[in-house]
């Protein structure tokens, strides 16, 4: 019988964990630095085909590429052996790269909690995909777009630790 390559398997998920972050990520900023900034400069015939088309499907691939990210990114570090050393951020081991690495993954756990019970909710009833008293879609769009923008801010540090925890240790 042919068993795969235990290192491939973790070159595997390393993709995977690495693709997923990228759309998660690159969706993140789409949506701070391209459209919320741009909504108000679209004429107002016009903002129903992002609000109503565009939106609904890149919020789609966003929540996913976040769960995929985190799934595939905690499989990563049981399979290379330091998940509870980076959950615990390096306190079990002393090491900086459990550290590091863990710094990043709690805020990317983090970031994936607003995206799915904070952003998703609210932005389904800012949307109108789910009914809601219209009086809450303005309040429910600006929880959003905060957490958003939270999330936005986190993803920078968060980048730098995951990238830190490959290179410098």
């Amino acid at each position: 019988m042919h068993y795969i390559d235990y290192d491939w398997l973790i070159f595997i998920f390393r993709y995977l964990h690495v693709i997923s972050g990228v759309m998660w990520i690159g969706l993140l900023w789409y949506f701070n630095f391209v459209q919320i900034p741009t909504m108000p400069k679209i004429p107002e015939a016009l903002r129903p085909a992002v609000t109503g088309h565009i939106a609904p499907e890149v919020l789609f691939w966003f929540r996913w590429s976040a769960l995929a990210t985190v799934v595939t990114g905690l499989i990563l570090a049981h399979m290379n052996g330091y998940l509870t050393d980076a959950l615990a951020i390096g306190l079990t081991d002393q090491n900086g790269r459990s550290a590091a690495i863990g710094i990043g993954m709690w805020m990317g756990l983090i970031m994936a909690f607003n995206v799915w019970f904070i952003i998703w909710p609210k932005q389904q009833i800012a949307l109108g995909l789910i009914e809601a008293d219209a009086s809450l879609k303005p309040a429910a769009g600006r929880i959003a777009m905060l957490f958003s923008r939270t999330n936005t801010m986190l993803s920078i540090p968060m980048l730098y630790a995951m990238v830190s925890a490959q290179n410098l240790y």
